[in-house]
């Protein structure tokens, strides 16, 4: 391990063992912890978590899934300093990672290293995101922002028996807090660096009392542009440089719900609407920021780029969306129907080579492209009855459809160029358009019996039929307005699968806090078509379904008076057919299966309240992936007929494209291990409220970033820290804070372009304050 590693761990552990001394400073007045743990007050306990990864309320620690908790209040710190709502979630919850190379519109997830890297429009991913029981199946609806949220579930591994889509990796619920019958709200509000400002607010109560009740939340979010862009030469697009002309944003998120409860029906219907108002700049790739030999980044400066095309990277998206989630209680059953409509168009526009051609002398390449969703649609309809009750048998089965359509569009260069005096060939007719079809219906059940009075037996089995077509509406063509599509490809192109899903798990009780299981699940992902490449005159590429299985044992408890929770859970899987990208020499994506992968590991966590006024969290994955396929090949780093990178992978050439055999590589995006800890002390004042210190840390240890094996793409040992202080009233009533995210700004490499050697960076050091409230 290198110093700077053992620097990082040391201050990623040491900043809780200060506060955890000076917790047991000031308790060394108190009795022993251990002498009143069984006498412990329920407010000075970490009382019960209660999720519904069974589509049921149940105690966290009795349910047979590995599951990772973050509640509402905890994301709204991370996000204090304007940071994106979901990519926060990165190493905060152990065994899950998040990243993007397109904006706050396309993130990316990956679960126990499960995840896709492709940037493409339609792609997609097998981590499914559900937001208050809606599942967000296109990449860009999976950017939705979560605000005014209560509880956030991870559950790893796969999920496909319950919950909407088919999912080989995991899923990330949202649950946001919803309307009551007492008039109640909350908000938070910071202001940072870079004039930055983020609101997260909620309001809400009767209408009529104990029938109808409302809830209205919102998100507000901006930040200026920080980021200059030094090229200040003749450009064939228009782009014009200067300073602070990159980097900023703004997000307007709005929310409205309804909740009816007419008395002594039994019935209770959610209508739920929202809107989403997105403006700001995609991401930026620093062209030639990592030096062939090294992952070191250092010299590049994140705050400046010179960039010759693209108009300064814009992006824009408007999302508007509602459900109506009605449930009657039936006394023996309960019948619940989910109906849900999303829609979204937007675009988003950048210097695809990360820089400007004038300064690569030898290696002059200009890159420009737009991706556009010209309008989708997504529909989706859920039917689910359920026993209640408390007996030893418990049950539940249902059905879902889902569609979705959309009208992508996707231009290059030639597209956006000017007909000037620098003699470029504009080429109006340098764009495509396609038309995605998906459709997929299920059936799906699922049965828990407590065959003793300590271990229960749970089953459940789906089968799912999976559709996508993909259809060229608009080839591309040339100046003359000639189709340049390739006269042999098809143009139409439709995969379909059916398959099953299923799930079996124990849970035995060793004692009322401390709960063992065992669970063996199997799950699919269905065909995938990659159409993208249509605008490279090239034809589409494809990949069939993968499925998996995994294995996984854990132990859940609950000890000294439920003052120190601590979960694990070991498991395997293995990969059949994995869908697996890359880029080809021309930078065009590439879909492909390879014969598997697998992987082993575990998560860990451990939440501590020794004494009333301490919180200390602690959290931790380690991973091990691997690609198996001797006859599977990526394309490498490229450029002009140049290797632009280090690769330790046996290469052939073929064509003008060299490609590495990745068998035995580990999966890109899959951290080896993930750390993160978080501590909070709180000092009570004489009118009852408190002074506070909090802080966490996280550090992420080797991850490539790309399928093949380099030097250059990879990180390792990345690492990020925050801080909080204030002044908390009694009851919490409000709070006042200073904050600081990225506390020693770490310039750290989160994703690459790897023809270009172009890096992707985390955001800057954000120092703020804070105020929050409720009522």
């Amino acid at each position: 391990m290198s110093k700077s590693l053992v620097a990082k761990s040391a201050l990623l552990f040491g900043t809780a063992f200060v506060a955890l001394a000076g917790a047991s400073a000031a308790s060394a007045q108190d009795a022993p912890a251990a002498a009143a743990a069984a006498q412990t007050p329920a407010e000075d306990n970490l009382g019960d978590i209660v999720v519904t990864a069974q589509r049921r309320s149940e105690n966290l620690q009795k349910v047979p899934v590995s599951v990772g908790v973050l509640q509402g209040a905890d994301l709204r710190n991370f996000t204090a300093g304007g940071g994106d709502t979901l990519l926060e979630l990165a190493n905060r919850v152990p065994g899950l990672y998040a990243e993007t190379t397109t904006g706050k519109i396309f993130p990316r997830f990956y679960i126990r290293g499960l995840g896709n890297i492709d940037f493409y429009l339609g792609a997609s991913q097998p981590v499914s995101i559900i937001q208050d029981d809606v599942v967000l199946e296109h990449v860009v609806l999976k950017s939705n922002p979560v605000f005014d949220v209560n509880q956030i579930e991870v559950l790893r591994g796969p999920q496909g028996t319950l919950f909407g889509r088919n999912t080989t990796a995991g899923i990330i619920k949202f649950d946001t807090n919803k309307p009551t019958n007492d008039y109640e709200g909350r908000a938070t509000a910071s202001y940072g660096s870079y004039n930055t400002v983020s609101v997260d607010a909620g309001v809400g109560g009767p209408i009529v009392k104990d029938v109808l009740s409302f809830r209205v939340s919102g998100l507000y979010q901006r930040r200026d542009n920080w980021i200059d862009n030094s090229y200040t030469g003749p450009s064939d697009d228009g782009t014009v440089g200067g300073k602070n002309k990159l980097g900023g944003f703004e997000e307007k998120d709005v929310r409205l719900q309804l909740m009816l409860t007419p008395p002594e029906t039994g019935f209770t219907g959610i209508v739920s609407a929202h809107a989403r108002n997105y403006s700001g700049t995609s991401t930026i790739f620093h062209r030639g920021a990592i030096k062939l030999g090294t992952n070191d980044v250092s010299a590049e400066p994140r705050d400046s780029i010179a960039l010759d095309e693209g108009h300064n990277n814009p992006q824009a998206y408007r999302t508007y969306g509602g459900s109506f989630n009605a449930k009657n209680d039936f006394g023996a059953v309960t019948l619940t129907s989910i109906t849900a409509y999303e829609s979204t168009s937007g675009y988003s526009r950048g210097d695809t080579d990360g820089g400007a051609a004038v300064n690569f002398a030898g290696g002059k390449f200009y890159g420009e492209s737009q991706g556009r969703v010209r309008d989708l649609d997504q529909l989706s309809q859920e039917l689910r009855l359920a026993s209640n009750g408390t007996g030893r048998f418990k049950w539940q089965i249902g059905g879902i459809y889902f569609e979705s359509r959309d009208t992508t569009e996707f231009d290059q260069r030639g597209f956006f160029l000017l007909d000037n005096s620098f003699g470029t060939n504009p080429n109006p007719n340098n764009f495509v358009v396609l038309r995605n079809i998906n459709t997929s219906y299920a059936g799906f059940g699922q049965a828990s019996y407590e065959l003793l009075p300590k271990l229960t037996l749970t089953g459940g089995v789906r089968v799912t039929y999976d559709e996508k077509t993909t259809r060229l509406v608009t080839p591309p063509r040339n100046a003359a307005g000639v189709s340049t599509f390739p006269a042999a490809a098809a143009s139409y192109v439709r995969l379909a699968d059916t398959q099953p899903s299923w799930e079996g798990s124990l849970n035995y009780a060793v004692e009322p806090n401390v709960n063992v299981f065992a669970r063996v699940s199997h799950g699919f992902r269905g065909p995938t078509i990659q159409g993208r490449n249509a605008v490279f005159s090239s034809a589409f590429v494809t990949a069939t379904s993968e499925t998996i299985t995994s294995y996984e044992a854990g132990i859940k408890s609950n000890l000294f008076g439920n003052t120190l929770r601590f979960n694990a859970t070991g498991f395997y899987y293995k990969v059949h057919n994995i869908q697996l990208n890359g880029n080809d020499a021309n930078n065009n994506g590439l879909l492909f299966n390879a014969n598997q992968a697998q992987a082993w590991g575990g998560e860990a966590e451990l939440t501590w309240r020794p004494v009333p006024e301490f919180t200390l969290g602690l959290g931790g994955s380690v991973l091990h992936t691997e690609i198996n396929d001797t006859r599977v090949y990526a394309p490498v780093c490229k450029l002009n007929g140049v290797v632009t990178c280090t690769v330790l992978n046996p290469t052939i050439n073929v064509g003008a494209a060299t490609l590495a055999q990745i068998n035995g590589n580990v999966l890109p995006d899959a951290p080896k291990y993930q750390l993160d800890a978080n501590a909070r002390y709180d000092y009570p004042l004489g009118n009852g409220g408190k002074l506070f210190l909090a802080g966490d840390v996280t550090l992420q240890g080797y991850t490539s970033f790309v399928p093949y094996k380099t030097i250059e793409y990879t990180s390792d040992g990345t690492f990020e820290a925050g801080l909080k202080g204030g002044y908390a009233a009694p009851d919490n009533k409000y709070e006042l804070a200073v904050f600081v995210r990225n506390l020693t700004n770490e310039k750290n490499l989160k994703g690459v372009l790897d023809n270009y050697n172009a890096a992707v960076f985390n955001d800057p050091r954000i120092i703020g304050v804070s105020l929050s409230g409720k009522f």
